[in-house]
């Protein structure tokens, strides 16, 4: 299936690991030229490695998403690189696990500016661009918990929350132009997050990793955790020109961890 990406420019937030860098891997895979940013200088290195294995045109760029000030210059570098950003992942890893009285109020602060101050923020930057080329994608990796919350994860059952709330809202309002907004809803996926969750769980409950995995996977009707490559590929099928209608969606990727209806 042609994906119609091809030269199409990407922006993708927190890609030196994980389900980042997964979408990354995709959309070069397909044809896109792909802008990556994370907090260290490993993206630097990401974004060689991505460009080599796909013959695609990559940047790295560092910058911390949380930063209103890097999300600017980041988005600035990969246009003047590369030209408006068609597609936009907003991402960024999670705030930590924990009961409500165990957070302070600069937690929930440092909670909101990562995972729901920058996505207003990259959206804010490259919403113009989208809008005077009549196209865009913006696709926010949120989390299984906002149609379920989970036990011990308040700061993020609250925030992407708010997230969700925000996409489809801004849903509404950019369709006229030909910009599709959704939220993708990872499960338990194995990624650094999900390792730190589980010694976290392990720690807290007296059990081993390999135990806290295994209740995990208890409750997936899979019977497994997911991998990153089969959550970006529904990342690149709606940043696809094939996904024209599908907007305004929080579609989770969980191996039907999710008991609701909708």
């Amino acid at each position: 299936m042609d994906l119609g990406l091809k030269g199409r420019v990407a922006f993708v937030a927190a890609a030196s690991q994980g389900l980042g860098r997964a979408i990354a891997e995709e959309l070069a895979r397909e044809g896109a030229r792909v802008a990556i940013c994370a907090r260290t200088e490993r993206i630097l290195t990401v974004a060689k490695e991505i460009g080599a294995a796909h013959g695609a045109e990559t940047l790295g760029i560092v910058a911390d998403v949380s930063v209103p000030a890097d999300v600017e210059r980041a988005v600035a570098e990969a246009v003047a690189r590369f030209g408006p950003i068609s597609v936009l992942v907003t991402n960024a890893g999670g705030p930590p696990p924990g009961p409500f009285e165990s957070h302070s109020p600069e937690a929930w602060q440092k909670a909101v500016a990562l995972n729901l101050d920058s996505v207003v923020n990259l959206t804010r930057a490259v919403l113009p661009g989208m809008k005077s080329q009549r196209w865009g994608r913006i696709l926010n990796v949120t989390s299984i918990a906002v149609k379920q919350p989970v036990d011990g994860l308040i700061l993020s059952n609250s925030v992407r929350a708010a997230v969700t709330g925000f996409a489809r809202t801004l849903a509404n309002e950019v369709a006229p132009f030909n910009i599709t907004v959704n939220c993708l809803l990872p499960g338990y996926t194995r990624t650094e997050r999900l390792d730190g969750l589980a010694a976290h769980n392990a720690k807290s409950k007296g059990i081993t990793t390999e135990q806290a995995f295994g209740a995990w996977e208890q409750q997936i009707p899979m019977g497994r955790v997911g991998e990153p490559r089969e959550f970006a590929a529904l990342a690149a099928f709606l940043a696809s020109e094939r996904a024209s209608y599908v907007t305004a969606q929080s579609i989770a990727v969980d191996g039907g961890w999710i008991r609701s209806l909708l």
